[in-house]
């Protein structure tokens, strides 16, 4: 294998989001039981149609597709009356003021930015700390920029208060050579929240090494039960040069569809963006970037119910997981994403993946896409229509109990 086929081999998409009907079904594969019947629920990502876009979404594309080239063909980092608008409501959300001009630039999603953001990081042969779980395209895109992995643990099953981030684990990284340092707040996939204890290590631990942090905001409007959350750019501790935050509005506020994401970050580190997204994809596209008007404008109590909403379903879903034997899972602090862990079972991870999809109507994300260790773990998103969420959890349940071992069988995750 070359240099350029191993590179490409470690970025495995098949066990990715939305992905898994590319897996092999042998048609004359027996399964136990009979197939369990209602209605397909993929748990990969949310469901749009379930939870619609931002109210006026759909008016302000228009808006902008309206107005024609000046929306069409923006500067490469965002059409700059957006960017003005953003960067006010961002600094009030964030609690620390944002240069419309410098300071921000807009990507085509989320994981664009994030694309940006790293490959404005990261040298080759650069070491490069990510959480150990976190969102799999922190380590695929560490290895496609050609850096160094350093894993950093988070016992977020044990711990009882915060993330269970391993800070020495961390500080040793720091002292190794780690210039840069990468985390989701909330973390995805187990959906804990960061507590100001731990953001505040994380910023003193970087500012004393001179590290960089990327971390991502995702998720960070939507915070379950009156938990705390702390934006790391609000408190200050970090220097401006050493410090990006990736937000978008393509979760709680369903906007995937758009493909819009945002970085905040430094003068140079923007500029640094800017001059990679020019030979990526120029800009997000121009058109959608006007449906970001409505971004943090919503109708009052708009969030304030969405957020009941995704509350009232993970509660739904952990009363079946707690009536369920065997499971272990941490409950979802914020973000849509449960990270439960199963009892041992006859099937790979992979192989119940797949069995769960053909038996069960039921999609998930594998535990190995984010961590090798997680063999018995899996992602769901519960931004689905209710009731089909209940119910899916309930045959999720159904099949794990048909393949139910009473020891561990040892047994291997899907690679990638």
């Amino acid at each position: 294998m070359t240099r350029l086929e191993e590179k490409f081999a470690k970025l495995g998409v098949d066990c990715a989001p939305g992905q898994e009907v590319r897996h092999h079904v042998d048609p004359d594969e027996k399964f136990r039981g009979t197939k369990l019947e209602g209605v397909p629920v993929d748990f990969s990502h949310g469901d749009v149609n379930a939870f619609p876009p931002i109210p006026g979404s759909l008016e302000n594309f228009v808006g902008g597709f309206d107005e024609g080239a000046d929306q069409a063909y923006t500067e490469y980092r965002g059409r700059h009356n957006i960017r003005d608008l953003l960067a006010d409501r961002l600094s009030r959300f964030t609690g620390e003021r944002i240069d419309a001009a410098h300071e921000l630039i807009l990507a085509p999603g989320t994981q664009g930015a994030l694309f940006l953001a790293m490959g404005s990081s990261i040298a080759s042969g650069e070491k490069v700390a990510i959480v150990v779980p976190d969102y799999f395209a922190n380590r695929k895109l560490v290895e496609f920029f050609e850096g160094e992995v350093v894993p950093i643990r988070m016992d977020y099953l044990g711990a009882n208060e915060g993330s269970g981030l391993d800070l020495t684990q961390l500080e040793e990284a720091f002292r190794s050579g780690v210039k840069l340092f990468v985390f989701s707040n909330p973390n995805n996939p187990t959906g804990v929240i960061y507590s100001l204890a731990d953001v505040t290590a994380i910023a003193q631990l970087a500012q004393q090494y001179g590290a960089t942090v990327i971390v991502d905001e995702l998720y960070s409007r939507q915070i379950f039960d009156g938990r705390d959350y702390t934006h790391l750019r609000g408190l200050g501790l970090v220097s401006p040069a050493n410090l990006i935050t990736i937000i978008g509005p393509s979760k709680t506020e369903s906007m995937s569809g758009f493909r819009l994401g945002v970085a905040i970050g430094s003068s140079e580190m923007v500029g640094r963006m800017e001059k990679l997204q020019a030979i990526v994809s120029l800009r997000a596209a121009g058109y959608c970037q006007a449906a970001l008007r409505g971004w943090f404008a919503e109708p009052d109590g708009w969030m304030t119910n969405r957020i009941a909403q995704h509350r009232s379903i993970r509660d739904d879903i952990l009363a079946v997981l707690k009536a369920a034997e065997g499971f272990s899972f941490r409950l979802t602090e914020g973000g849509s994403y449960f990270f439960p862990t199963m009892p041992p079972i006859s099937l790979s991870i992979s192989d119940f993946v797949r069995v769960l999809r053909v038996q069960a109507g039921v999609s998930v994300t594998p535990g190995t896409e984010f961590g090798s260790e997680f063999t018995r773990s899996f992602r769901i998103n519960f931004s689905q229509n209710h009731g089909a969420a209940v119910a899916a959890m309930e045959r999720l349940v159904t099949i794990v109990d048909r393949y139910r071992l009473s020891v561990d069988a040892g047994e291997k995750g899907c690679s990638v």
